[in-house]
């Protein structure tokens, strides 16, 4: 589903952050990617999203080029952070200006968010608030839960927990488990907490400034061998 070939990312001042040589990403995998602040995590997600030129390199995602074509966005749905929403939408007009973006109806997109509605928690839905007006965590939720609508291939979030209380975690877990149940949709997250990236996905990355420097199977071992590492 997604392939990688000899990616890097250099900047004007010469820094490279981002240096891989081949990275494949089956159909139906749960692709957890980890690393400390600077390890180039949020870089290859923006490559793979064709929100920045790679300097050398390619990323592919179903067989096409990410930056020489647009046919694979109506497969692929992200959310990295709050620029990816609009700030003078309420929650409920954001869903379904992405729903129209994604062939979805009015009752489409209300049949997901009644799915999700523990998600809310009560806080979103129904508030008449902007989405600006919105604390961090419940931005984050209306970006996750719109990553969903039209039942996308590919599914892209970044540092997903972060900024949610422990009842959300849980519930996002589950959200992501069932995700990675469909053995047609690719979920790809990236995190600092290794707990919970191990417990969501079936293999884990782990970069250091921009190379890969672990490529792990999940295993009940899993999560100590990253421990260890990263405690070095």
């Amino acid at each position: 589903m997604i392939q990688v070939d000899q990616l890097t990312k250099i900047y004007d001042n010469g820094v490279k952050v981002l240096d891989i040589t081949n990275l494949d990403i089956p159909k139906g995998q749960s692709f957890g990617l980890v690393g400390n602040n600077g390890a180039g995590k949020t870089t290859f997600f923006s490559l793979l999203l064709d929100l920045i030129q790679p300097s050398s390199g390619y990323v592919k995602n179903n067989g096409i080029q990410v930056n020489t074509s647009e046919t694979w966005k109506p497969t692929t749905a992200a959310f990295l952070d709050e620029s990816f929403l609009i700030g003078y939408l309420t929650a409920e007009e954001y869903f379904y200006f992405i729903g129209e973006l994604r062939g979805q109806n009015k009752a489409d997109v209300d049949a997901l968010l009644a799915k999700h509605v523990d998600f809310f928690n009560g806080e979103i839905l129904n508030k008449k608030k902007y989405l600006r007006d919105l604390s961090k965590g419940n931005q984050k939720k209306v970006g996750i839960i719109a990553a969903l609508i039209g039942n996308p291939e590919v599914v892209i979030l970044d540092e997903p927990f972060a900024n949610l209380d422990p009842t959300t975690v849980n519930r996002l877990k589950k959200i992501i488990k069932d995700l990675a149940d469909d053995p047609n949709v690719t979920v790809l997250v990236s995190s600092h907490d290794l707990v919970h990236t191990v417990e969501v996905c079936n293999r884990i990355v782990a970069l250091h400034l921009g190379e890969v420097v672990k490529d792990i199977q999940t295993s009940p071992e899993t999560l100590k061998e990253l421990e260890d590492f990263f405690a070095v």
